[in-house]
């Protein structure tokens, strides 16, 4: 490697993955700050509905629609999946 790869190299960013849970802590933990005491109530809901839709998008996305192989992955029945895809309006 030359000088200038290693340069190069030397700036590139480097992104840290943080756990699924640090990412869930620090939004809730910014949301609430927000909120500046001022609490809707149903907190548990909103942040679960938050959370919930962009898994069953991306799951079903990955297996291209399959609901067999979402449920599985997801680790519920197909029945429980249908009912989540109907709630959050999802077409899979």
């Amino acid at each position: 490697m030359d000088s200038a790869q290693q340069a190069a190299a030397s700036v590139e960013p480097v992104y840290e993955e943080l756990p699924l849970r640090i990412c869930v802590e620090r939004a809730v933990s910014r949301y609430l700050h927000e909120l500046g005491g001022f609490y809707t109530g149903d907190m548990h809901r909103l942040v679960i509905e938050e959370v919930e839709r962009p898994l069953l998008e991306q799951v079903m996305a990955h297996v291209a629609g399959n609901q067999t192989q979402a449920a599985e992955i997801l680790g519920i029945n197909r029945a429980t999946l249908r009912k989540k895809l109907r709630h959050y309006q999802i077409t899979g």
